[in-house]
């Protein structure tokens, strides 16, 4: 990963912007640490990346996500057939800023967007 985050860094870019891998899902600190190691601004689809020292996400609620989830598997195991059941989408999203990483690149992120975070990490 070292090396993919060198050519990124070579080419200028100025951000990391991840979707959910199987890959990747095996490395969110390391990953987080590369972008800081390489100051670029990180936006992420799971909150765990966050956790680990990225600087923002923005994805569904997993905890409301499966409880839906659950749901389903009651309906099924109670005899609707899966064909018959509607496909949802997540309804409930939220928005994670890590302010140590934010100071760490050296940004400065506004009362106002900070109000709109479901969580702040500092």
């Amino acid at each position: 990963m070292e090396g993919a985050f060198q050519i990124a860094t070579k080419e200028h870019a100025n951000a990391l912007i991840t979707v959910t891998s199987v890959l990747l899902s095996r490395y969110p600190k390391q990953i987080a640490e590369l972008t800081i190691k390489n100051r670029l601004l990180s936006m992420y689809e799971v909150s765990r990346y966050v956790e680990a020292g990225g600087l923002m996400s923005y994805s569904a609620n997993d905890a409301e996500s499966y409880r839906r989830a659950a749901t389903y598997v009651d309906k099924i195991l109670k005899g609707t057939k899966p064909a018959d059941l509607p496909v949802e989408q997540p309804t409930k999203f939220e928005l994670l800023v890590n302010l140590k990483t934010a100071r760490e690149l050296g940004l400065t992120i506004s009362r106002e967007f900070l109000f709109l975070a479901d969580e702040v990490i500092e």
